[in-house]
C-alpha cells in the first residue's frame, strides 16, 4: 500500500509570504503531507512530473457569480469548470435576491437551502457563497447564516441605491424587490454585522461593496445620451466614472469607521479608485482590504471598441490603459489585496448592440494564474510568492479559509496547480472550458498556463481537459 496518494515531484514550489522552494510535494486524504527535497516515487499511488514547472496553491477566487445569468446547476458545472484551466480550486460566489439569480424574494432561511441544493454535486472547485441582504428581515437573518451555514461576507450594492440603471427609473426597488435600499440600509447592515462579528471573536465578518455611486452615475449618464448616445465602451466608462467609485469609498468608509465594520471593497477599477482606498485607510484605520480583477488590470476600453463589440461591458467599467498600469503598480506594492474574477457567464446574444440595455459581465476564471504569471510576474516583475498571494493566500485570510486554502504548508488542503512558465498561447473560447460562447479576452497572448490543477488531491484537469467527475465541497466560512 502506498504512503501518499499523490505526489508532485520535481517542481519550485511557492509558498505565500515566504518565497520559492525546490521540493516534491506528497498528498495524503487530501492534504499536504510532506514537503521534502526527494520523495520516492514507489511511495505515491499517483505521480505529477513538475520538473521545470511552478507548483501554486490552487487560487481562492473570491468574486465570482454562479446562476446570475443562467440556470444555477448547469452554471456550477460549466464554470467551475473553467476555473481549473485558470488554476482556481475554490470559488466564492455572490448571491441575492430580485432580478436575476433565482428571479425572486423570501427569507434567505428558505432560499439559501434551494441554492445550496442546485449546486451539490455540481462543482468541480470546492465552493463557497457571499450573501447580499436586499430588505430588513434579510439583515435580521445574519445571525442565522454565520451560524448554521458558516456565511461570514455580506455584499451591498451602492449603485443600487435608489436609481434603476437597467430600466432608466428613478426606483430601483422592482430590481431588488427589496426595501428602501439606501445609506440607511447599508448602515443597518453594518450595525448588525459589527454585533454579530462581537459574538464571533474568531472569525472575520465584513461587508463587500460595489463602490460606485448612483446618483453622480444618473448625472453623467443622462449627459453622455444627450451628446449622441454613443453605443461604445468608452460612452460607458464616461457615464459611470471613477469619480462615481471614489465618492462611493467615501460614504462606505465614513459609516465603517463609525459602526467598526469591516469591509472589503470589490472590483476596484482606476486610479482615483486605489487612491481613494488609500486616503480611507489612513483616516478609516480599520480592518479595509482591496480587490481588483483580471479585467481591470488587462483591458482598456480603446482596444475592445475597435473591436466593435459590447462584449466588454462590466460593471464598474472597463477603464484606460493608465488605469492598467496604475491597479498593477498597486497590486505590487500591497494597496491591493487580492485579484479575482468576477466571473458571470454571460452570452455574446444578451450583449447585443445597444449599449445600456446589454447584459453587463463576462467569464474571466479561466485566466486567473495565466494573466497574474504572464502580465504580473513575467512582464512587471512580481515575484512568485506575491502572485500566490494575491490569486489564494490573501482572500482566503479574508474569508476566514486560511488554515485550508490559500497556502501548500503540511495540513493545508492539497488544492493546487502545475503552471508550466513556458507554455504560450492565446486565449480563445475554447480554451476556456466555459458555458460562455465569447470572451473579450479572445487574442490576448499570454505565457504560463496551469498544465495540472487538483482539487482537495485530486487531479481534476490535465493538459488542457477536465479528468473524473466533479467532487467539489462546501467550504463553511
Amino acid at each position: 500500500m502506498s504512503r501518499y496518494d499523490l505526489l508532485v515531484k520535481g517542481g519550485t514550489v511557492v509558498l505565500p509570504f515566504h518565497g520559492e522552494i525546490r521540493a516534491d510535494l506528497a498528498v495524503s486524504n487530501g492534504k499536504v503531507a510532506a514537503l521534502a527535497d526527494d520523495i520516492p516515487a514507489a511511495e505515491a499511488d499517483e505521480v505529477v512530473d513538475a520538473r521545470g514547472k511552478v507548483v501554486l496553491p490552487g487560487a481562492v477566487d473570491a468574486h465570482f457569480h454562479l446562476g446570475i445569468y443562467r440556470d444555477l446547476a448547469l452554471d456550477a458545472f460549466e464554470e467551475t469548470r473553467s476555473s481549473l484551466v485558470g488554476g482556481a480550486t475554490t470559488v466564492l460566489s455572490y448571491f441575492r435576491t430580485g432580478s436575476h439569480y433565482l428571479d425572486r424574494t423570501g427569507p434567505y432561511k428558505e432560499i439559501f437551502p434551494e441554492v445550496l441544493n442546485a449546486v451539490a454535486g455540481r462543482t468541480w472547485t470546492d465552493y463557497a457563497f457571499h450573501l447580499a441582504p436586499m430588505t430588513v428581515d434579510q439583515i435580521a437573518e445574519i445571525p442565522m447564516l454565520v451560524e448554521e451555514h458558516g456565511v461570514t461576507s455580506f455584499k451591498y450594492y451602492m449603485f443600487y441605491k435608489g436609481f434603476d440603471l437597467a430600466a432608466n427609473s428613478r426606483d430601483a426597488r422592482s430590481f431588488t424587490m427589496g426595501d428602501e435600499y439606501d445609506l440607511g440600509h447599508l448602515y443597518l447592515l453594518m450595525e448588525q454585522i459589527t454585533a454579530v462579528q462581537k459574538a464571533n471573536p474568531d472569525k472575520r465578518l465584513s461587508v463587500s461593496l460595489h463602490c460606485e455611486q448612483s446618483e453622480l452615475m444618473r448625472v453623467f449618464i443622462d449627459r453622455v445620451r444627450a451628446d449622441g448616445d454613443p453605443q461604445t465602451l468608452r460612452a460607458y466608462h464616461e457615464g459611470r466614472p471613477p469619480l462615481t467609485e471614489r465618492v462611493a469609498i467615501g460614504e462606505a468608509t465614513t459609516l465603517a469607521s463609525h459602526t467598526g465594520t469591516n469591509l472589503n471593497l470589490l472590483h476596484l477599477s482606476s486610479a482615483e479608485a486605489v487612491d481613494a482606498v488609500a486616503l480611507a485607510r489612513r483616516s478609516f484605520g480599520g480592518d479595509l482590504r482591496a480587490e481588483t480583477t483580471l479585467h481591470h488590470l488587462c483591458l482598456d476600453h480603446d482596444t475592445l471598441d475597435a473591436t466593435g463589440s459590447l462584449g466588454g461591458k462590466v460593471n464598474p467599467p472597463i477603464r484606460t490603459k493608465a488605469d492598467n498600469e496604475a491597479l498593477w503598480r498597486h497590486a505590487a506594492e500591497g494597496t491591493i489585496d487580492w485579484v479575482a474574477s468576477d466571473h458571470a457567464c454571460c452570452m455574446e446574444a444578451e450583449k447585443g448592440d445597444q449599449l445600456w440595455p446589454a447584459r453587463p459581465g463576462f467569464g474571466g476564471t479561466a485566466l486567473l494564474y495565466p494573466v497574474l504569471f504572464s502580465e504580473g510576474h513575467r512582464k512587471r516583475g512580481l515575484s512568485l510568492s506575491r502572485i500566490a498571494e494575491l490569486a489564494s493566500a490573501n482572500p482566503a485570510r479574508a474569508y476566514n479559509l486560511w488554515g485550508r486554502k490559500g497556502s501548500l504548508m503540511v495540513g493545508f488542503d492539497a488544492d493546487l496547480t502545475v503552471v508550466d512558465p513556458e507554455l504560450a498561447q492565446p486565449v480563445t473560447n475554447e480554451v476556456c472550458l466555459s458555458g460562455q460562447d465569447h470572451t473579450p479576452f479572445e487574442g490576448v497572448e499570454l505565457t504560463g498556463w496551469p498544465v495540472v490543477t487538483a482539487v482537495g488531491g485530486q487531479v481534476r484537469f490535465r493538459d488542457g481537459e477536465t479528468v473524473g467527475e466533479p467532487t467539489g465541497r462546501y467550504a463553511r466560512h
